[in-house]
């Protein structure tokens, strides 16, 4: 078989790309979560505070990972889940007089961060993430 020049250029640069694919997917679920947290913050950065994130070290099942986040004196808090297809799982806005706390279950593609940023109410943000390792695949497989 003959190659000519631009052939085996196409046929390497085709190469490369298949090796790289995954690569870049894995840091799109990056920038996905970081899009997500400046868009809930509006571009402001988060700093450490007040805000409690209860996750398992070690999730047996990625279908059904319990959360809570608690953070007094919040407004807002979102939940990110940084190796998921959709990385924001949820947003919860507390009303007046409301405990500012959320507990729920969530699904996890995989062993990923979980990350909880709350908007407090003299308008800053705050922002805290634990690492789950799961065990057995969750919306991923």
């Amino acid at each position: 078989m003959n190659l000519s020049r631009r052939q085996a250029l196409a046929l390497g640069g085709a190469a490369v790309s298949v090796t790289l694919l995954p690569v870049s997917f894995a840091f799109a679920a990056s920038d996905a979560s970081t899009a997500e947290i400046a868009a809930f913050t509006g571009g402001a950065t988060a700093g450490e505070g007040s805000i409690e994130l209860t996750t398992p070290e070690i999730a047996e099942n990625g279908n059904t990972v319990p959360i809570a986040i608690s953070a007094p004196g919040a407004t807002s808090v979102i939940l990110i889940a940084d190796g998921n297809p959709t990385p924001r799982v949820a947003v919860a806005h507390f009303g007046a007089g409301a405990e500012p706390m959320v507990a729920t279950r969530i699904r996890l593609a995989g062993t990923q961060n979980v990350i909880a940023v709350a908007q407090m109410a003299d308008g800053s943000f705050v922002k805290t993430a634990r690492a789950v390792k799961v065990t057995i695949g969750g919306c991923g497989g």
